[in-house]
């Protein structure tokens, strides 16, 4: 059996326009992270809530051998967490509160955890991404970025099998969008758990994921680890970009765009 996420042939379609087309990943397993990347309107998080099972999609989405578009919403849930890019408006509960309520709502291997070890777990997802400060802040007093951080922390401390999320840094100063990106390929090292990641930063996407999905109108256009995936043709072809692939004086990979391609 296939411990991994498997993605064959989905498609959603919006009326009569198909925005995902039969659309089919290779295995993704347990421990890795992988990046969705491509130009606006390629279907990046459209696929991602297609997976999570927001999207009306024909298709499958088949993890550790179990076809989860056959489940329900909650037991789907349990297995599967999703962070969007838009978060809805904050509330008045305190950020403490807020992931205490999600871990009651899907706890840790389905037991339910008593109140001390449900504080204990939400304060280590806190202090995991360095906002152990903001435990006794309000959601709806927060920024956007430090709401998006709080969203991270929710799902986190969940430790699903897969988590889903759509561009995860967008909100968030560059000390931040390292210390996210760390702190999800470690989490999917530690627990084999299976990420998957919207991102519209490639550096970002070549620096921290295991594999890049790039996606062109609907559809797989290459995967692969970031070396052999990237380069001045795919950009061209994808984006529309001349566009160079070079490694700097620390030997990581840096893409460096020249201009548009007329």
């Amino acid at each position: 059996m296939n411990p991994g996420l498997q993605v064959g042939q989905v498609q959603v379609s919006y009326g009569r326009r198909k925005v995902v087309r039969d659309l089919s990943l290779p295995p993704l397993l347990p421990g890795t992270l992988t990046a969705l990347i491509g130009p606006n309107g390629a279907g990046k998080s459209t696929l991602l809530r297609a997976v999570a099972g927001l999207e009306k999609m024909h298709g499958s989405v088949v993890l550790g051998g179990s076809e989860l578009t056959r489940m329900s919403v909650a037991e789907r849930a349990r297995l599967i967490t999703y962070m969007p890019q838009n978060l809805p408006p904050g509330l008045a509960l305190s950020v403490m509160e807020s992931v205490m309520a999600a871990l009651r709502v899907s706890p840790l291997d389905g037991v339910p955890l008593s109140e001390n070890a449900c504080l204990e777990e939400a304060f280590k997802a806190l202090q995991r991404i360095g906002i152990g400060h903001l435990a006794d802040s309000l959601l709806n007093g927060l920024s956007g970025g430090q709401r998006q951080l709080v969203s991270l922390a929710q799902l986190i401390a969940r430790r699903p099998h897969v988590m889903l999320l759509d561009e995860p840094t967008s909100a968030l100063d560059l000390n931040y969008q390292l210390k996210v990106m760390e702190c999800v390929r470690s989490l999917a090292r530690e627990h084999q758990l299976i990420a998957v990641v919207v991102l519209h930063d490639i550096n970002l996407a070549a620096r921290y994921a295991d594999n890049l999905a790039v996606l062109r109108d609907g559809q797989l256009f290459a995967f692969g680890a970031a070396e052999a995936t990237l380069s001045p043709a795919l950009f061209a072809e994808v984006y529309g970009v001349q566009a160079r692939v070079e490694r700097c004086s620390r030997d990581s990979l840096q893409v460096l765009v020249d201009g548009a391609i007329c």
